[in-house]
């Protein structure tokens, strides 16, 4: 269980108001302790640890809230110790005593350093290479192929899983900046503001890691190369594969579903797997929220060029002014407007800029008939031989009409038993004989009615089984 002993209020100290400052007290110590400018050969004390959080308390505001009085503490100092106290009761700090000097640190517990790299990772100063996760999945399984190297395999499954995190990653990255110019542009004193963030958004974000998640890393272009990797792993010798599942259930036990089974199998499925969600599903979907902002940047655009141009004619503010004006004065004014509109320009024509278009020719066209030379005996054979078969199997409404008239005679009901095969004409005849009571035979003027006779007719020369029917002619007065 995770909210356990030192854990059970693990979030208390992000739910007040002063939730921000706290925020901002956790990053500035995870950069302090955890970056490259952190001194790992010292352990931050007490007093070191509150100068960082007074840093920190300079730098991040104060949530308003009603619940609490906002002058509870009497100086950045003083709200420092206490913030220092609230994350080592709640599980986010520990507290450790030297024994040979009695002094105490500071460090993040396990889970605190976590939570805190996560939440200064969500700050989005450092730069980010998470789209070379699918040339580290390619590299790490191509080590394994080589070298036989178990720790290989794995750390290409967590390469390969960690595809699908940076997707949706950038996925939400996108949506909430565009809902963020969303917000930011409904507010006209704005724009510039959301112009600027966007064009750094572009030039910081989309150049270095997004115009190369969708070229030269791109999941799309490295998939056939993993997917020969794997299938040259799963043509290893019988040995090295048994090698390499010993070691791997010696690693990770925890990942062995059932005894039957293979670890080794079940992480290049899970590969493969997360590859091909990648470039189906995650791609595409990336490729649409990318067209999706820059449409709403393409809109910001064109309203910072129309405020730009508004900017020297104010239409609104002019027509406002008029309307407040007497309605002599707006005359006069208008008046005054248009004399000056109406100016009339007369200038000579320079003989030097008038010239004739000259006509293009067309190119002449050429069109040369090639005489064909006479088809040789084969292929009139072949193509005599494809029109006889098929007019051999063609059956059309006239035939079948025509059948079962003669069949018939004068009578007007007649059992499908009963029915003479003389030709091959009658047997495809037969065979289709159920299509006479179709709306098709109806219009043509014979109009049948077909049911079933119950009886199943065997024992023939053509048919080894077919169901029997009663045929009953219509005679249409108007046929």
């Amino acid at each position: 269980m995770f909210f356990t002993n030192e854990r059970l209020q693990f979030f208390r100290p992000l739910t007040s108001k002063y939730r921000e400052q706290i925020v901002e007290c956790l990053r500035l110590l995870h950069e302090r302790l955890y970056s490259a400018r952190a001194d790992y050969g010292e352990s931050l004390k007490r007093e070191q640890v509150l100068d960082i959080f007074s840093e920190a308390l300079e730098r991040a505001p104060l949530l308003e809230s009603d619940d609490e009085d906002a002058s509870r503490f009497k100086s950045n100092r003083e709200q420092a110790s206490w913030i220092l106290t609230s994350l080592i009761e709640n599980g986010w700090l520990e507290r450790q005593v030297d024994q040979a000097t009695f002094q105490s640190t500071y460090p993040f517990s396990r889970m605190g350093r976590l939570f805190a790299q996560s939440l200064a990772e969500a700050h989005g100063h450092n730069t980010r290479t998470r789209h070379r996760n699918t040339r580290n999945t390619l590299n790490a399984l191509s080590a394994f192929a080589e070298h036989g190297e178990v720790y290989d395999l794995l750390d290409a499954h967590e390469y390969a899983e960690r595809i699908i995190a940076d997707f949706t990653d950038i996925i939400a990255e996108l949506e909430e900046r565009k809902r963020q110019l969303v917000r930011e542009v409904e507010a006209q004193q704005l724009v510039q503001q959301a112009s600027d963030q966007f064009f750094d958004f572009m030039e910081r974000r989309f150049q270095p890691d997004l115009a190369v998640r969708l070229s030269a890393d791109s999941v799309e272009k490295h998939r056939e190369r993993i997917q020969d990797v794997i299938a040259r792993i799963r043509r290893k010798p019988r040995e090295w594969k048994a090698e390499a599942e010993r070691e791997l259930r010696r690693l990770a036990p925890d990942l062995l579903v059932d005894e039957r089974s293979s670890i080794l199998w079940q992480l290049l499925d899970g590969i493969e797997g997360c590859l091909r969600n990648a470039a189906d599903i995650m791609l595409p979907a990336l490729r649409r929220t990318l067209q999706s902002f820059t449409q709403r940047a393409d809109i910001i655009i064109r309203q910072l060029s129309y405020l730009h141009s508004q900017k020297h004619s104010d239409i609104v503010g002019l027509c406002r002014e008029l309307s407040a004006l007497p309605a002599e004065e707006q005359a006069k004014r208008l008046s005054a407007a248009g004399e000056e509109m109406a100016v009339v320009n007369l200038a000579l024509v320079d003989p030097g800029q008038v010239k004739l278009r000259e006509r293009r020719e067309r190119p002449p066209v050429h069109s040369l008939m090639e005489t064909l030379d006479a088809p040789e005996g084969d292929t009139l054979r072949t193509l005599a031989v494809n029109q006889l078969l098929d007019k051999a199997f063609n059956v059309n409404a006239s035939g079948l009409r025509t059948y079962l008239r003669a069949a018939l005679g004068n009578g007007s009901q007649l059992n499908t038993r009963d029915l003479p095969v003389n030709s091959a004409n009658d047997l495809l005849a037969l065979s289709h004989v159920i299509a006479l009571a179709s709306a098709e035979h109806a219009a043509s003027g014979l109009r049948v009615r077909i049911e079933p006779s119950g009886e199943t007719i065997s024992n023939e020369t053509y048919f080894d089984r077919r169901d029997g029917f009663i045929i009953d002619l219509e005679h249409d007065e108007h046929a």
